[in-house]
């Protein structure tokens, strides 16, 4: 016992301090200066998190002026994230989507209202059952005239529904493109258990609530 114990308490003043640690650095992600990525070509890109990015991947590219999306993760401190480390929930990752856009076509503002169009806005640190802060709510921004879009927008939200918008705000750093059989996954496992019973009702949801002459091919 006499070795045990300080043992223990080795391992406990080990976690606090990991913690602490991760703690800082999660906090300097959040107030750092925002990166802006820089037109290609007219295309513009923007970063968003909610729930799972098998079921926002494919929301987006329903959306005219939505060339590309892509699954990765954000709004952590660690470089290099995995799915398998981001889901530990100790990266300070969450599964997000880089949206590759026509800005003549379609808005930031716009972006924002089709975010908000597909989820449960009011839940913290998920959607439905998929639930850690890995599946958290986030809106990234690149200037301060997004940051004030999106503001505005979870103000008048919060106002309409008189409950708190979930949403975190952070300003856009860095994108990790998720592994490779993450990508266009409900294309490729249209049978698959979870795209029946979880991206395809929340695609359904998300059609019901958005105007159908902003969505490509008649969705």
């Amino acid at each position: 016992m006499k070795q045990v114990i300080p043992l223990v308490f080795f391992l406990l003043i080990c976690s606090c301090q990991n913690t602490a640690q991760s703690n800082v650095a999660q906090e300097a992600v959040i107030n750092a200066k925002p990166v802006e990525v820089p037109l290609i070509n007219g295309m513009a890109k923007a970063y968003f998190a909610s729930g799972c990015f098998w079921c926002l991947e494919s929301i987006y590219e329903s959306v005219k002026g939505v060339k590309a999306s892509i699954s990765g993760y954000a709004g952590g401190h660690t470089k290099n994230p995995t799915y398998a480390a981001s889901n530990t929930g100790n990266t300070g990752h969450a599964e997000a989507v880089e949206i590759i856009y026509d800005p003549k076509t379609v808005s930031f503002k716009t972006l924002v209202d089709v975010y908000f169009a597909s989820q449960n806005v009011s839940q913290v640190n998920g959607q439905g059952n998929d639930r850690g802060s890995q599946y958290r709510s986030i809106i990234f921004y690149q200037n301060e005239e997004q940051k004030q879009i999106i503001l505005k927008k979870k103000a008048a939200l919060a106002k309409k529904i008189n409950a708190k918008i979930a949403a975190e705000v952070y300003p856009f750093q860095k994108f990790w493109i998720a592994e490779d059989y993450h990508q266009d996954y409900k294309k490729h496992h249209p049978n698959n258990s979870y795209i029946l019973n979880v991206s395809v009702p929340r695609f359904n949801r998300f059609k019901a609530n958005f105007p159908k002459h902003l969505l490509k091919n008649g969705y």
